[in-house]
């Protein structure tokens, strides 16, 4: 039996100019309809974010948000987001961590924390079992993560607190700094740590005594003992814990996916060198987990060589690591690529677009456009990588210009620069190629807050047999039928949209899309809204958890309508629609700009959205609950 106590969230309100903190309750109808993670952090946000607020300056506002559902003893639930103005992109900025700091936030006592001002000196919020007080920060100003973290611990007296912290990269205020917790997780993309630095707070330490228990305990606790039958049911899960998320390298190299030299081809001739197989094989120290979680995907790698020491503390590389420092600058190496990782995390870099803009760099180099004073760049050059990561966390020389991102510094070398980057709304693309799955280029081209590869079901889903599990559990989305991955008609659109809706529930439930999903994770759509239901008490259905996924949507593209983004910015950059060059089954494929407009002309209409500017429309707006969003100036 469902609890009968109202579900509300609590959230802390840390004025950081005026060094005060205030709680506030908000209630089940409202929590309901914005129930954690993305979308409360969004709505948290467009209450107080004043019109044409600077990215890095006191009036952005920062909020971090969990759900009701983390730190509930089930796999894949605790995350948590940071949501701000973007400095990177100037549009909104969306972010999910993983690891411990979620649940832990959840016990001490907080569903959401919002950030307004600017301390006068650097801070960190500090909060115990409901108790929050803002603490100096000036001595652990400067200190790399390992550093900051073990010291924050030792002044605190207590080595289970969890922090959520930024580097030297979110102080310099390089505009992809990310938010590290233990120092090896990261709400990497779209600049939050930089947000954080501007605001002069280095940390947010939390602490708690009192678990999340579920709504329905007796049902939880069936869904949990589920486990083992659809690990049985889906061996895919176990194959991802084995060998992370580093295990697609090759696959993705295999069928011409793999981002090389700067997007310029699709196969690197050293990807079996770097592959999650032999990073398994050679130094990897341990599997390491976020809480509660029985699949263990983190890596843990150890190297102690003369030249090359990686301390197991900052992880291990992802598939994303690998690749933007990897196969996108030519580098081969995998110990070396596994010490770029290390130092990101170290200054607290989002390796997607550090690794994205060095990988620019070098192109722009090669072809006479850059002077990069002295740096080396060159592809294949994985030394350069090394010191180019340091330059720009420190924003030391032409690192300076590379702390911009890709497309900003582009823009100060002129047209031909800018026809080198990839990104969407100033974001650099994620390691999944657009050429190769065609629907991913369109919501890349859509998404709110830039290019990113977990906001929708990619296109090989659709290769699944029609009597699979992983076609079943689809077909609980939307039924689609076996379309090529370089179809883009108006029924791959429809699948873009419908599984965009679902992903983005998953970001707003707080839920890890690795383990909650649409095909081969552990958990289908049926048992998210099991889930959602147990863990909440309320009767929720499948059209709810996708209605709640679409007002997330909405209200980050609302956010971007306010500050005249639209239409515009739901563009492709021109290597897009370029032949890729090398070797392997997508050499000479290309997008083509009249399938790209048909298509997103296609999916405003789904959406809800006018096809001349991009906007949601107002009858969307009413029908999500979010009519609201006009009236704040």
């Amino acid at each position: 039996m469902a609890s009968t106590v109202a579900l509300t969230a609590t959230v802390y309100h840390v004025d950081l100019t005026r060094g005060r903190i205030e709680t506030k309750t908000i209630p089940e109808a409202i929590y309901r309809q914005y129930p954690g993670g993305s979308a409360l952090a969004a709505y948290l946000v467009m209450q107080s974010i004043p019109k044409g607020a600077d990215p890095l300056g006191p009036d952005n506002v920062l909020a971090m948000a969990v759900s009701p559902l983390t730190g509930l003893p089930i796999s894949g639930q605790s995350r948590m987001t940071a949501c701000a103005r973007s400095p990177l992109t100037g549009a909104i900025g969306d972010s999910q961590c993983g690891g411990f700091f979620p649940a832990e936030m959840k016990w001490a006592g907080a569903d959401a924390f919002v950030f307004t001002g600017k301390a006068a000196e650097p801070v960190y919020l500090w909060l115990k079992d409901g108790t929050a007080e803002l603490r100096p920060a000036k001595h652990l100003w400067g200190k790399i993560t390992a550093d900051a973290d073990r010291l924050l611990k030792e002044e605190i007296g207590d080595d289970k607190v969890e922090i959520a912290q930024i580097g030297p990269a979110g102080e310099n205020r390089v505009r992809y700094a990310a938010i590290m917790n233990m120092v090896n997780r990261a709400n990497g993309r779209t600049g939050m740590g930089a947000v954080m630095g501007s605001k002069n707070l280095k940390a947010v330490v939390v602490r708690g005594t009192k678990p999340n228990k579920p709504a329905m305990p007796e049902e939880f606790r069936d869904l949990v003992r589920r486990k083992d039958d659809l690990e049985k049911a889906n061996p895919g899960i176990k194959w991802f814990g084995e060998f992370g998320t580093a295990g697609v390298l090759a696959i993705q190299d295999k069928m011409g996916g793999q981002p090389t030299r700067n997007y310029s081809e699709g196969t690197f001739e050293a990807s079996k060198e770097i592959d999650g197989a032999v990073l398994v094989k050679t130094i990897l120290k341990e599997r390491d987990t976020c809480y509660a979680c029985v699949v263990k995907c983190k890596r843990v790698v150890e190297v102690h060589e003369p030249g090359m020491d990686i301390d197991p503390i900052y992880g291990g590389p992802e598939y994303e690591t690998l690749t933007f420092f990897g196969t996108m600058c030519g580098v081969g190496d995998l110990k070396l690529l596994s010490k770029a990782s290390a130092d990101a995390n170290k200054f607290g870099l989002d390796t997607i677009s550090c690794g994205a803009t060095i990988a620019w760099a070098m192109d722009a180099k090669a072809k006479g456009l850059l002077d990069d004073k002295g740096l080396g760049l060159a592809f294949g050059d994985g030394q350069s990588v090394l010191r180019a990561i340091e330059a720009i966390a420190l924003r030391r020389g032409v690192g300076d210009l590379l702390a911009e991102g890709s497309l900003r510094a582009a823009k100060t070398l002129g047209q031909a620069a800018v026809d080198l980057t990839v990104t969407v709304k100033g974001q650099e693309f994620p390691a999944h190629m657009p050429q190769h799955k065609r629907s991913l280029g369109l919501i890349y081209a859509v998404n709110p807050f830039g290019a990113d590869h977990q906001s929708s079901e990619h296109d090989t889903a659709l290769r699944a047999k029609p009597d699979s599990l992983n076609r079943k559990r689809l077909n609980q989305v939307g039924e689609y039928g076996d379309l090529p991955l370089q179809d883009l008609s108006d029924t791959k659109v429809k699948f873009a949209y419908e599984t965009q809706s679902f992903y983005s529930a998953l970001d707003t439930y707080g839920l890890c899309q690795f383990v909650w999903g649409t095909t081969w994770q552990m958990h289908g759509p049926a048992e998210t809204v099991e889930l959602v239901k147990y863990g909440t008490g309320w009767d929720v259905t499948m059209d709810e958890v996708m209605k709640v996924g679409e007002r997330r949507i909405h209200l980050l593209r609302a956010f971007n309508t306010r500050e005249g983004i639209g239409k515009e910015s739901d563009v492709l950059p021109k290597k897009m629609f370029q032949p890729l060059t090398g070797k392997g089954p997508t050499a000479g494929v290309a997008l083509t700009p009249e399938e790209f407009e048909k298509a997103r002309e296609t999916y405003y209409r789904l959406a809800g959205c006018d096809p001349a500017t991009g906007a949601t429309t107002k009858d969307k707006l009413t029908t999500l609950g979010l009519q609201w969003v006009t009236e704040r100036g």
